[in-house]
């Protein structure tokens, strides 16, 4: 488990967990709100299984106290640098600072274990949502595209 003792805006602690037998149902059901269909998977499921086929991505659980809402992934890249994808939060728990938690505590945990690389991840421009979220956790452009997608890097990954 990923703790940083984090919470969200109603106060329950948000963890990252590997996904396991106990969990991986609702984790595959975690789904996104309609309008984010078009720059996330509409189910988890998808990520799940990306991740059982990649030796690149890791999934985590998203748990708010011991509540699954959400899916986000982790990987290495050939240069050393860490990434986050695939983040889903279910759309019922969206609006809450559960997926500003999540980033949080993953680029803190990826910071610290990269050896000075950068934590990476990468969003649609037409996703101003993601934008603002991860412009106001330190993430800056790169000047790079992924699969038409903006790849932006934190300054600081040992503290977001």
């Amino acid at each position: 488990m990923i703790d940083s003792a984090l919470s969200d805006r109603a106060g329950r602690r948000v963890t990252l967990r590997p996904v396991d037998d106990d969990n991986w149902r609702a984790v595959a059901d975690v789904a996104p709100r309609d309008d984010q269909r078009a720059w996330v998977a509409a189910l988890a499921a998808r990520y799940l299984l990306l991740t059982t086929r990649s030796d690149v991505w890791t999934s985590l659980a998203v748990y708010a106290d011991e509540t699954v809402v959400g899916h986000v992934m982790w990987g290495v890249d050939d240069d050393g640098s860490r990434w986050i994808g695939g983040m889903v939060i279910d759309a019922a728990e969206q609006d809450r600072g559960v997926g500003r938690a999540a980033v949080r505590i993953l680029a803190g945990w990826l910071g610290a274990q990269g050896g000075g690389h950068p934590v990476r991840l990468s969003y649609h421009p037409d996703n101003g949502q993601a934008a603002r979220l991860y412009t106001s956790l330190g993430f800056v452009p790169t000047g790079a595209m992924e699969d038409e997608e903006l790849v932006v890097e934190l300054l600081a990954p040992g503290r977001p």
